[in-house]
């Protein structure tokens, strides 16, 4: 099947998207990819979103904010769609469907007993309606429902595109949140969230009128790291957690280096980000080969050195591999929406903590109102 994913991440810096072929097994070829950078409306309404969802949690009705927001969000990816299918002279019969994951504004972990809860933004009818094409969303709910964390979801096309390395191999994806997964010699998978990723990092650096990320750890490599404060943020009751887990994005923020200078605080917000994906690494049953990185930390020189030092272990780009580390969640959400249509679980007990391999998403048709 020919898929279209869509991504967009926590960071909220804009959506990628990327065009797949495969059966939900394999994969049978990459089409092309591209970010596309959210405008700076499309942008303050999706932040409206997060920062009243952090308000709500899930409380009453939606927030007034959320429906401007996902339809904006709807806007932004029917945009990206055509784009990605004029890149290659297609039309909207040439595409089987469209996997949408839509935005996060809030994600509570299930905890003493209670189920979690999760909510991803966007109109996927008002999207399907758009491009006249099948569109699959709401990936995670049914996993959440079923006593999962709904977190990570890249698993399943992370074992595709690993089928043919050594293993153990483990894929880290450092977005605003990391989290791995885990490959071993006999078909096992495991796979949950590390910690934080880049999202605290961004934030103080936003907050400090440096621009929008660290780019290329200029500012963390003028620093010195707080080696204290890091083994203070390490004593957080989720590291102790036995995995699979996950945390929201807001769970560990900029707030834990306040009063530092912008260099120092970038410093050890880099070195936490490596240290808790050590600390995780701990529940692993065996210490992988090497360690692919993905999403945007491996940019960062710095933070890639500390992940060198943290673990031990040989740290590459998921470049080396050939595998496209900008497109790959878009993809692993082309994959998931195949997945969906065949009826082919999208987590599993050892990814999520659900209770058996779980299908999920749901299938809107062009031509329908509402959701």
């Amino acid at each position: 099947m020919r898929a279209i994913g869509l991504m967009s991440g926590t960071s909220l810096d804009g959506m990628d998207a990327a065009l797949l072929e495969t059966d939900g097994q394999r994969i049978t070829h990459h089409g092309p990819a591209q970010t596309f950078p959210f405008d700076t409306a499309t942008k303050a309404l999706l932040q409206s979103a997060v920062d009243d969802a952090l308000h709500w949690q899930f409380t009453g009705a939606h927030p007034d904010s959320f429906a401007p927001a996902a339809k904006a969000l709807a806007i932004s990816a029917q945009n990206a769609v055509e784009i990605i299918m004029d890149k290659v002279g297609l039309g909207p019969n040439d595409i089987d469907l469209v996997g949408f994951h839509g935005q996060t504004v809030l994600h509570t972990p299930p905890s003493g007993g209670a189920l979690g809860q999760t909510c991803q933004i966007g109109d996927a009818q008002a999207l399907a309606n758009a491009l006249g094409i099948t569109v699959v969303h709401d990936f995670r709910t049914n996993d959440m429902v079923n006593g999962g964390h709904g977190a990570p979801f890249a698993p399943a096309y992370h074992r595709a595109l690993a089928a043919d390395l050594p293993k153990p191999v483990m894929i880290l994806n450092l977005g605003g949140v990391g989290n791995l997964t885990w490959l071993g010699a006999g078909g096992q998978m495991l796979a949950f969230d590390t910690g934080p990723g880049n999202g605290p990092l961004d934030a103080w650096v936003q907050q400090n009128g440096a621009g929008e990320m660290d780019r290329g750890g200029a500012i963390a490599t003028k620093g010195q790291v707080d080696e204290a404060r890091i083994t203070s943020f390490l004593e957080a009751d989720f590291f102790a957690l036995k995995p699979p887990k996950s945390i929201d994005r807001w769970d560990f923020d900029a707030r834990l280096v306040a009063g530092m200078s912008l260099e120092d605080g970038a410093a050890t917000l880099s070195a936490f980000c490596a240290h808790a994906v050590a600390r995780a690494m701990d529940w692993l049953p065996h210490l992988p080969k090497s360690i692919l990185v993905c999403g945007g930390g491996r940019h960062n020189p710095v933070l890639m050195g500390h992940l060198a030092k943290a673990t031990g272990i040989a740290i590459a780009p998921v470049e080396d591999q050939g595998w496209r580390g900008d497109a790959l969640e878009a993809e692993a959400f082309a994959h998931l929406g195949v997945r969906h249509v065949r009826g082919l679980p999208l987590s599993w007990p050892g990814t999520t903590g659900v209770d058996a391999p779980m299908c999920g998403g749901r299938l809107v048709k062009p031509g329908r109102t509402g959701c």
